[in-house]
């Protein structure tokens, strides 16, 4: 195991974090990931994740840090910090979402928030 210290300057190559990229990698459909990600994660970490990922989709399409918060019922600083990576990260959550506006793959969520702000 890595003894070295897991920080900004060094994270991308270290031995644990590389193989887990490659295990995240290595799932081929969407349960065989659903699975992996409940066994390494736990209930809160998951909904923590899947609401950075939809923070980040709201942002994109220039909602209000206040209407996100209160439709997914998270802080405002849980939106800064997506916000702070979405403008100054590694652009992890562009490609995910470019990727899944070009594939049209769309969560209930998603279509429900969108319709919802169509008939206001």
């Amino acid at each position: 195991m890595s003894t070295k210290k897991f920080q900004e300057n060094n994270w991308r190559f270290n031995p644990e974090f590389k193989a887990l990229c490659r295990a995240f990698l290595s799932c081929k459909t969407e349960n065989e990931m659903a699975n992996f990600l409940r066994d390494i994660g736990t209930l809160p970490e998951l909904k923590e994740w899947s609401d950075r990922l939809e923070i980040a989709k709201q942002l994109t399409k220039k909602r209000s840090y206040f209407d996100i918060a209160e439709d997914l019922g998270v802080s405002t600083t849980t939106i800064t910090r997506v916000a702070r990576f979405l403008e100054n990260g590694t652009g992890g959550y562009g490609n995910i979402l470019n990727t899944n506006k070009h594939h049209g793959i769309f969560s209930h969520r998603e279509r429900s928030v969108s319709m919802r702000h169509k008939s206001n």
